[in-house]
């Protein structure tokens, strides 16, 4: 294990979990925390759910392009000035959606918002393989995973009290006041881990060059597809939730709660196992246990919801299963991942969410609008989500097998 550089002060190991964390955290925050005002919203800019759902979407378009780009700037300039500055446009952004006054307004600075949000995962993945290799760096990564995991589950929560008590512009507000503590908490004590020596100098025909190599590399690819559409099967519940919880359940604002609380519960415990199987099992059998557990959650809620209607627990303890296997998997595949191009980490998470970021958005603006409305063809799109991520990895294994 390497220590951890200082920048100016000292930083313990649970400090700066804690801190890669909250950075990972703006992302489900933004995304979640304004679900339950999407009626409010769509009644006080006058826009039909179709025109919020592409807030959404938008938003996560805007995301996946800038990631191309947060880890390489982090690569040539520093991880802690990428995330700095990203911040400071967070917060502005963040802002500007509070003060919108019509729907092009809050598209706009969704759009914008986008640009900035991903840093902090991103940026903070390299953060954790310059720091720590092996077994410690998948603990680490699993730690903020389990920490990182609390923001789905209560960022619903938190907006649906706003929501109720002081309305949807109180939910930007709250990311705006957000994005400013964390700014000064980075700007105290996150460490710079990215020395001068190892920078990659930011012209373009490297950075082209470099892409190219990336983008050509197959088992790359693979890779970061099985991440993607893995993720995406749980996506797909995420953003799907306002046609969840108001239709399919019958419920109000204040019960987001019975969606993502057991989701995002099993997205903790899949980390918690990963982190501490991180010395007993390989990384191939990990993501392998990962995935029978993924099978098992998706078949059994596709025979649910085959069967009987939408009640709860069981139309979210099936995805709260997949969650499990997921978190279980996640870790070790984003080592693998990061693994592929030692010198160009930053680069090589910035292409992972890229691709994460990209399908995630995919989910919400094509695939949710067309199966959201009915649990059957809910259950379907995860499974054939995760029948996709599940044959990238099989063909990721197959080229390692023939020395690839």
């Amino acid at each position: 294990m390497s220590a951890v550089p200082r920048h100016s002060a000292p930083i313990t190991l649970p400090l700066l979990a804690m801190i890669l964390a909250a950075l990972a955290m703006i992302g489900p925050f933004t995304i979640d925390t304004y679900l339950p005002s999407f009626p409010y919203i769509g009644s006080d800019l006058r826009a039909t759910p179709a025109q919020l759902q592409q807030t959404l979407s938008l938003y996560l378009f805007t995301l996946a392009l800038m990631t191309l780009f947060h880890g390489t700037l982090s690569d040539s300039f520093g991880r802690r000035p990428v995330i700095l500055v990203s911040l400071l446009l967070y917060v502005i952004t963040s802002a500007g959606c509070a003060l919108a006054t019509s729907l092009p307004q809050l598209l706009l600075w969704r759009a914008v918002q986008g640009l900035s949000a991903g840093a902090g995962i991103i940026v903070g993945r390299a953060i954790i393989r310059d720091s720590f290799a092996g077994p410690e760096a998948q603990r680490l990564m699993s730690l903020v995973t389990m920490i990182f995991g609390i923001a789905p589950a209560i960022a619903p929560v938190i907006g649906g009290w706003l929501q109720g008590a002081f309305g949807w512009r109180s939910v930007f507000w709250f990311l705006t006041a957000y994005g400013a503590v964390l700014f000064v908490v980075v700007l105290r004590r996150l460490p710079e881990t990215h020395p001068l020596p190892a920078r990659q100098p930011f012209r373009a025909a490297p950075l082209f060059h470099n892409y190219l190599s990336l983008g050509r590399d197959v088992p790359l690819l693979l890779l970061c597809l099985t991440v993607a559409f893995n993720f995406a099967g749980f996506f797909l519940y995420v953003v799907s939730a306002p046609a969840v919880i108001y239709d399919l359940l019958g419920l109000t604002e204040r019960h987001f709660a019975w969606l993502f609380v057991p989701g995002i519960a099993g997205v903790m415990l899949g980390a918690f196992l990963s982190g501490r199987l991180a010395e007993r099992l390989s990384p191939r059998r990990t993501v392998l246990a990962g995935y029978l557990i993924m099978c098992i959650a998706a078949a059994v809620n596709v025979a649910y919801c085959a069967l009987f209607p939408p009640a709860l627990p069981w139309t979210v303890l099936p995805v709260m299963l997949y969650t499990i296997g997921m978190a279980l998997a996640m870790p070790s595949v984003t080592l693998i991942t990061l693994d592929r191009f030692p010198r160009l980490r930053g680069m090589t998470a910035s292409f992972q969410g890229f691709a994460h970021s990209l399908f995630a958005g995919i989910t919400a603006g094509v695939v949710s609008p067309l199966v959201s409305g009915s649990a059957l063809t809910l259950a379907m799109s995860m499974a054939g989500l995760l029948l996709l991520g599940g044959l990238a990895w099989l063909c990721y294994l197959r080229l390692q097998q023939d020395g690839r």
